[in-house]
């Protein structure tokens, strides 16, 4: 079996998109592909993050937050780099050397999620829907790729 691609989801905070991206894609496909989460400025796993993946039975109660910036130094390599955030947050992010895919993934922010308890649960869960719909492209086109 040839390697699993490496695949970093970068957004924000580390606390939410990125972490999703990064638990979907290993649960649905881990086999072939070894994702990873950064931020720009991480800083804890956003509740609703801990519930919408607890929902999948995917546990990130224990997730630490990374930093992109020291995941860079750290000179890691991967195959894809994949912005989940605002346009305007991507532009800040470092250029990794040696991706073959580079690509931006627009999902609204949690942060800015209002209304009650249920109403932000249920914004979230369709971020992790849309998060979902996105892996499945990726994953298919990948596939046609390899072939």
């Amino acid at each position: 079996m040839p390697d699993k691609k490496k695949v970093l989801f970068i957004c924000v905070h580390n606390s939410a998109r990125s972490i999703i991206a990064e638990s979907l894609l290993n649960s649905m496909a881990g086999h072939r592909f070894a994702a990873e989460s950064a931020g720009l400025n991480p800083t804890e796993v956003h509740p609703l993050t801990i519930e919408v993946l607890k929902e999948e039975g995917i546990d990130v109660s224990d997730h630490k937050t990374k930093s992109v910036f020291d995941i860079f130094k750290e000179g890691r390599l991967y195959n894809a780099v994949i912005t989940v955030c605002e346009k305007s947050k991507e532009a800040k992010c470092p250029i990794f050397p040696g991706v073959a895919y580079r690509d931006h993934w627009p999902f609204e922010d949690p942060l800015n999620f209002e209304g009650t308890y249920e109403e932000r649960l249920e914004n979230m869960r369709k971020v992790k829907e849309d998060i979902r719909k996105r892996l499945n492209s990726f994953i298919e086109c990948i596939c046609h790729i390899e072939k």
